[in-house]
């Protein structure tokens, strides 16, 4: 069965993001392996998926949601409890407030050439019209 990122928009507006991947230890480092690679289905895709736009995607909205569980009450006291610094997770949480379709292309290796994750957590705008403006990407 394969399995696809999907974008789900919960009943309390909450986005949801679902991104199938493994993550391997190769040569003392951890790999984030996307499903569609192991089907050999990107062998010709122009861009690789960023591993570490990957991770840290998926840092950003697991952390969002330890955050909005309450299991951690502050950046701050998750930032002490994942022993970095808490401007590093600021700017990874910022992550969570890009527009769904940039971070499905992100997932799907789709970005723009040049967008890298050094771009992605630099300051942004909320405007998601004007996101897509800033990192590239076509509008219709």
């Amino acid at each position: 069965m394969k399995m696809k990122p999907t974008i789900t928009v919960a009943d309390n507006g909450n986005l949801q993001i679902h991104i199938p991947m493994l993550i391997r230890r190769m040569r003392g480092r951890k790999t984030v392996i996307a499903p569609q690679a192991l089907e050999g289905e990107i062998t010709g895709a122009q861009e690789p998926v960023q591993s570490a736009v990957l991770q840290a995607l998926g840092r950003a909205f697991s952390w969002a949601d330890i955050l909005e569980s309450g299991q951690i009450r502050s950046i701050s006291e998750l930032a002490r409890t994942l022993d970095v610094d808490g401007s590093y997770v600021a700017r990874i949480l910022k992550l969570t407030t890009l527009a769904p379709d940039i971070v499905e292309a992100l997932i799907n290796g789709e970005e723009p050439n040049g967008l890298s994750l050094a771009k992605l957590t630099q300051t942004f705008p909320e405007d998601w019209a004007e996101q897509r403006r800033q990192f590239g990407f076509a509008t219709d």
